[in-house]
């Protein structure tokens, strides 16, 4: 996926995100994030924002903690993520070659990409918060499946969050089947997680609509929201072990 639709799609989940905020109020409870208030959500989304423009300009800095982060008064809350999402997409664009990242150097677009898709599932809380509508155009949701497998695959994640390591396995295998388009076939092996774009059968099957693989996925949604064919155990223990 290219500069220009990464930074679209910021921008257009930046923009559902501030509307779904928007004359809320600031401490109702995030259900999918319990132990944050709306305040602490925006305050996130936009810190987060600053934060990976911070490191594409000068080098990595510690993981702020959100409850730090000082989003304003809610009447300013549009004005200041619009901004947040702005500062992260020029620099991006104006980055002059590899960036430093969790995984190794890398192109800038890796922080444009996965604040994105950060973006896109905490969009999808502020709407289960606030009563708004949640909406992902299909291609955005695809690539934050295979983004999140790609995280969830990397060697190096486990040593980020150990609880990842649970996920390994003896090639138990998951499929996630959109109604339209091709799937994600995930294998589970002794030394970590492998997918591939794939239609093959598996041990069990996750099938529905793309978003709902997405949420589901994300643990937004519950299991039972899609189609679960063979072992119900071995996506239990998949979402159970996979909390960001």
């Amino acid at each position: 996926m290219d500069y220009e639709r990464l930074a679209e799609g910021l921008h257009e989940h930046t923009a559902a995100f501030a509307d779904a905020v928007a004359g809320a109020d600031p401490d109702t409870n995030v259900p999918t994030c319990p132990e944050w208030s709306l305040r602490v959500l925006v305050g996130h989304i936009g810190q987060a924002h600053r934060w990976a423009a911070s490191i594409i300009r000068s080098g990595p800095s510690p993981v702020p903690d959100p409850f730090d982060a000082v989003p304003g008064s809610p009447e300013g809350w549009s004005d200041w993520l619009h901004a947040g999402a702005a500062e992260l997409a020029d620099a991006v664009a104006t980055s002059k070659g590899p960036v430093w990242t969790f995984f190794g150097s890398q192109s800038a677009t890796f922080w444009l990409r996965r604040m994105l898709h950060d973006t896109t599932v905490h969009n999808a809380d502020a709407a289960f918060a606030t009563g708004a509508t949640f909406e992902v155009a299909p291609d955005l949701a695809a690539d934050a499946i295979s983004e999140w497998l790609e995280v969830l695959s990397n060697p190096v994640t486990p040593t980020l969050k150990p609880a990842f390591a649970e996920l390994r396995g003896t090639g138990q295998t998951l499929e996630l089947r959109p109604y339209t388009g091709m799937g994600w076939l995930i294998t589970r092996t002794p030394n970590g997680v492998q997918w591939e774009r794939s239609t093959d059968t598996a041990d069990v099957t996750l099938a529905g609509p793309i978003k709902d693989l997405l949420l589901v996925l994300t643990r937004r949604l519950p299991v039972d929201q899609v189609t679960v064919t063979g072992d119900r155990s071995l996506a239990d223990h998949w979402l159970a072990h996979t909390a960001a």
